[in-house]
């Protein structure tokens, strides 16, 4: 007879309840093999896994998928859950049992340092993109953890800071975001964050870890904090925090004994957390089991690498493939003046190719995120191999020494002003000039926030130099999260967005530069003219402990659309080499709850390409302030040259509702409605209007589906 969590449960006194509810170690969870529990491993990290051989702390090398905020570029559900196999594949080689994976956190203010971990500024997009990667991760017998629950929108103070926000702006946005992807997919795990809500810690709060998550959400996996974020670990176990990690070495277990000893804590509130727990290893008992890693049973040594053998166990070669792949078509071309792009891989063009990330790319952001990749595409050896002898190249700026995943300091003898020179004397001997810029990987990184959105001032110099030679000025941006231009973006004729697309991004960018892949990324945050412009940024990183969300529902493409504010860029824009045509739009069915929409795209052009449809509904003008239009859907087509594909949309309720805290609701104002099928938040192809009567839904309604 098979073992339930709650046998299990039973057989075990209340110091070994109290001890398995903290973990054993820094990675893995207490055993009790006398009762039939083994520990079970959890890794690091969401875009590849940051596994420690334990010996040395050496980190086991893997596939550098493009990070959260590339893939979310992409618009590719089907892609984006392909990713999410083969980390599970991954993860199964390493014999981990639970990917510490995906973030869903949304982009209040592009400062963040850990934006490129996250999707989107848009809970819909970030929300279904993250339930296709759970999906695919899980699909391998290896679980997914949901984070970082909730609020977490900063690196500065993110210990202690306190997010000040109402319920509406929590409701349709932050939880809003975790809500879809749990309506969306199973994920075995959720993580709290480390911030502060309204005061109280997440991991020690109660109405966002058991009123929200399990009563209005009806979850029941296991709740497990990031790591060092429980402060109390009895209050954390009466908030409904199940597993505190990394252990404490029995300092966390005693001061539960104690809490149970004198009447503080109830036993049945810390049996039912360790149910949880020993359900969760329960479930990862078939992956456990089968796993017996080749990875680490030959063993790894500083700087020794990998065998065949492992590398063959991690299909080393199937997912870097897999990796170019995501690379290209996360890449976003934002700019095509006189169509300089598609570069002629046949032609005569001589091609400058300018900037050190040409040499050593920029493939992810810093912290917890970060790994040892085990193979990089260089993008100059990429693009010489469409262009051969046409190719000159020049460093152009500093760079600081790097491992792919640390920064060390700047040679000292390197002159800057020498290595611009040297730059613009290549650039004036060429045709072309492609020059490639970005963020350095210190700019982007777990627990720090970013100071400026301006690239670093000798790499603005240095294309403001380019551009003023006259030769045509492509310019290839690495950066996880949104920047500004100021001083070279008018002086170039193409800008082509790469994000942080790991290992495989060299050879991506050739291709889109060559034509050989079509770009078919769209920006999944708005580009603002300035730091100023932005929302939170009058609030932002707060002051005395506390940072309030004052802007509310307002953010990203929200935010600039209630405000009137001109964007560089907006949400959802990407050029292709191809083009495209709306048609037949029409509202095909409607009843009280669903309505569906229907159109028709085409690929005008002449060449291969994608198109991201994407549905935004606009709301009739009322009492209750909201949004001027908010994302509700989306498609993406992969159409050849006069190609027609028919997309179609169901939105409901839900979709035309706004969050009503005071009632508890989702209220649907009566009135008449905008549905808009565009390319991108400020560019709409296809309008319709439907109208709608006064309705509501219960917060807790999630539960009743979820069951």
């Amino acid at each position: 007879m098979t073992q339930t969590a709650a046998d299990i449960v039973a057989l075990l006194s209340p110091e070994q309840l109290a001890a398995l509810v903290s973990g054993a170690d820094d990675w893995h969870t207490q055993a009790y093999p006398e009762v039939g529990l083994p520990a079970v491993e959890l890794s690091d990290g969401p875009h590849g896994l940051r596994t420690e051989t334990g010996v040395d702390m050496v980190w086991i090398p893997s596939t550098a998928f493009p990070t959260a905020s590339a893939l979310g570029a992409t618009w590719d559900v089907d892609l984006v859950r392909r990713v999410g196999v083969a980390l599970g594949e991954e993860a199964t080689a390493m014999g981990i049992q639970l990917l510490l994976g995906p973030g869903v956190n949304l982009k209040r203010t592009p400062l963040c340092g850990r934006n490129f971990e996250y999707f989107s500024e848009d809970p819909v997009l970030s929300g279904d993109l993250a339930a296709a990667y759970i999906d695919g991760v899980q699909s391998q017998g290896v679980g997914a953890c949901l984070k970082h629950f909730a609020a977490n929108n900063q690196e500065t103070e993110r210990m202690e800071i306190s997010v000040e926000a109402d319920e509406r702006t929590l409701r349709e946005l932050y939880l809003e975001v975790f809500r879809r992807v749990l309506a969306g997919s199973d994920p075995w795990a959720v993580m709290c964050s480390y911030n502060r809500l309204g005061g109280t810690h997440a991991s020690q709060h109660r109405w966002l870890l058991t009123d929200v998550l399990r009563e209005d959400w009806g979850y029941d996996g296991l709740v497990v904090s990031d790591w060092d974020a429980v402060h109390d670990p009895v209050a954390a176990l009466q908030a409904g925090l199940d597993l505190e990690m990394p252990g404490t070495a029995g300092r966390s277990a005693a001061t539960i004994l104690a809490a149970l000893e004198s009447g503080e804590l109830e036993l049945d509130v810390l049996r039912r957390a360790a149910t949880r727990v020993v359900d969760f290893v329960l479930r990862a008992l078939p992956g456990r089991v089968a796993a017996t890693s080749p990875i680490r049973d030959a063993g790894i040594t500083p700087g020794g690498g990998l065998s065949g053998q492992q590398r063959a166990a991690l299909h080393q070669d199937e997912h870097h493939r897999l990796a170019r792949e995501a690379a290209a078509a996360a890449i976003t071309v934002l700019r095509n003046r006189g169509a300089v792009l598609p570069l002629a891989a046949d032609g005569a063009q001589r091609i400058a190719v300018i900037g050190g990330y040409a040499r050593v790319p920029r493939l992810q952001g810093g912290g917890s995120a970060s790994l040892d990749p085990l193979i990089v595409d260089e993008p100059l050896a990429a693009i010489t191999q469409f262009a051969g002898d046409r190719v000159s190249y020049a460093q152009g700026y500093p760079m600081a020494r790097t491992n792919y995943y640390q920064e060390f300091e700047i040679d000292g003898s390197t002159d800057a002003a020498a290595l611009q020179d040297e730059a613009v004397a290549v650039a004036a001997a060429a045709d072309l000039v492609v020059a490639f810029v970005g963020l350095p990987l210190r700019w982007e990184e777990e627990a720090a926030d970013r100071s400026t959105l301006s690239l670093p001032d000798e790499q603005v110099e240095l294309l403001r130099a380019l551009g003023a030679t006259g030769k045509p000025l492509v310019v290839v941006l690495a950066a996880g999260s949104a920047i500004t231009m100021d001083g070279w973006h008018d002086a170039s004729d193409a800008i082509v967005l790469s994000w942080l697309g790991g290992q495989g991004v060299g050879s991506a960018v050739a291709r889109v530069l060559f034509g050989d892949a079509d770009p078919s990324g769209r920006l999944g945050e708005s580009f603002p003219l300035q730091l100023t412009d932005t929302p939170g940024y009058d609030t932002f990183p707060g002051a005395d402990g506390v940072v309030r969300y004052d802007e509310g529902p307002f953010i990203g493409y929200r935010w600039y659309d209630a405000q009137r504010l001109t964007v560089r860029y907006p949400f959802g824009h990407g050029l292709s080499y191809t083009t495209f045509a709306y048609s037949d739009a029409a509202v095909m069915a409607a009843d009280d709850d669903l309505v569906r929409i229907e159109a028709t795209v085409t690929n005008t052009g002449s060449r291969p390409g994608s198109e991201v449809v994407q549905l935004y509904v606009e709301p009739p003008a009322g009492a209750q302030p909201r949004p001027v239009r908010e994302l509700r859907g989306f498609r993406k087509l992969h159409l050849q040259p006069g190609e027609r594909a028919e997309v179609s949309f169901t939105v409901g309720l839900r979709d035309f509702a706004f969050a009503d805290a005071d009632a508890q609701c989702w209220r649907q104002p009566a009135g008449r409605y905008r549905i808009v099928l565009a390319s991108s938040a400020h560019a709409p192809q296809a309008g319709l209007r439907v109208d709608r009567a006064e309705a509501t839904m219960p917060f807790a309604a999630d539960a009743e589906r979820r069951r």
